[in-house]
């Protein structure tokens, strides 16, 4: 995950956007010819526009822009670490 893409995400697309983006990259892992490296990228994006979402609900719910990205960073990085 990187912070600067998760807030280019979120500031440029509606939430609508991002969690049908999210859902089709999801339907293309499912098919069988799909490759470990394709799957690594796919991932990767996938976790960038999950990021969004969550910093884009949190901005919803009235968190200030910047507290909601570094909110959502602490918890990821608190969840790493357990």
């Amino acid at each position: 995950m990187k912070l600067p893409i998760i807030r280019h995400l979120q500031r440029n697309n509606e939430l609508e956007k991002l969690e049908n983006a999210i859902e089709v990259l999801e339907n293309y892992t499912e098919h069988r010819s799909v490759k470990d490296d394709e799957m690594d990228v796919i991932g990767e994006l996938v976790s960038n526009l999950c990021g969004a979402v969550e910093v884009q609900k949190m901005i919803d719910d009235g968190v200030d822009e910047k507290d909601a990205a570094n909110g959502f960073m602490k918890k990821v990085i608190g969840s790493i670490d357990q």
